[in-house]
């Protein structure tokens, strides 16, 4: 077993994101027409592009229908997004198959209680530390991060680290133990 979380990082090949609560804060303006505008941290688009560029695969999972969301992520390279997933693991299972991975190639990132079958499937579930007590107690690691504040950015980077992926300005590897 497992001392640290970090151990467990050596094996992941796989990003899995909610967003709402995640990716962004978790809340929502609504306009006078009543569209829903959400804002996510260019952070974290850096780290989920910085990832899929050194071979990881992202996909996300998520309850919302905005195709405003999916259009942002796709923008960034992200080509599994999955939008209105009333039982996360449908989709959760739908791609593991498809990329025949194994849970301990996967971190699943999420915040409330649709999230909580994924977090406990996947090898390492993380949360922000925003999170609701339910998800961090299922969580191998709580970021010290909000949702949308570059929690993702957070796991990401600390994935890469510990594999020698994550490239500073200068093109060497950064690792981390």
């Amino acid at each position: 077993m497992a001392t640290s979380y970090k151990e467990l990082l050596h094996d992941i090949t796989t990003f899995i994101l909610d967003v709402d609560g995640v990716l962004t804060d978790g809340r929502m303006l609504i306009s006078e027409s009543g569209e829903l505008l959400r804002t996510m941290n260019a952070r974290d688009g850096y780290a989920m592009k910085t990832a899929l560029n050194n071979g990881f695969n992202v996909c996300i999972i998520t309850g919302g229908r905005n195709e405003g969301v999916k259009s942002r992520l796709v923008g960034l390279g992200v080509t599994d997004v999955f939008l209105n997933a009333s039982d996360k693991m449908v989709q959760m299972h739908e791609y593991v198959a498809k990329h025949n991975l194994k849970p301990e190639n996967i971190v699943y990132m999420g915040d409330d209680m649709p999230d909580v079958p994924a977090l406990e499937f996947a090898g390492v579930g993380c949360c922000p530390q925003d999170a609701i007590p339910e998800v961090k107690a299922v969580s191998q690691y709580i970021s010290h991060k909000n949702g949308g504040d570059s929690c993702v950015r957070d796991i990401i980077e600390q994935v890469m680290k510990v594999q020698g992926k994550w490239n500073v300005q200068d093109g060497k590897s950064v690792k981390s133990t």
